[in-house]
């Protein structure tokens, strides 16, 4: 749930800026929407997947460093982010 005063984070469509990523951690499935943190090539970002009927919107977030997307991944967690 977002926290009243959350920060608003920049969602694009994907482009291949990281082509070769690896998940490394992400919410549940079962959810309409997946959020995944990403990391390749020294880079990270944020995927956010909204499960509609049948079919899939995904947006990411613009690569950052490593270090900075994952306190962008905790604030996520705790509703500080969206």
């Amino acid at each position: 749930m977002a926290q009243r005063d959350h920060t608003r984070l920049d969602w694009r469509q994907p482009y291949p800026a990281l082509e070769r990523t690896r998940t490394v951690a992400w919410t549940c499935h079962c959810r309409a929407t997946v959020y995944e943190l990403c990391e390749g090539g020294g880079r990270a970002l944020l995927r956010r997947t909204i499960q509609l009927d049948g079919r899939h919107e995904v947006h990411e977030t613009s690569p950052l460093p490593i270090s900075e997307v994952w306190a962008i991944w905790t604030a996520l967690l705790f509703g500080r982010a969206r």
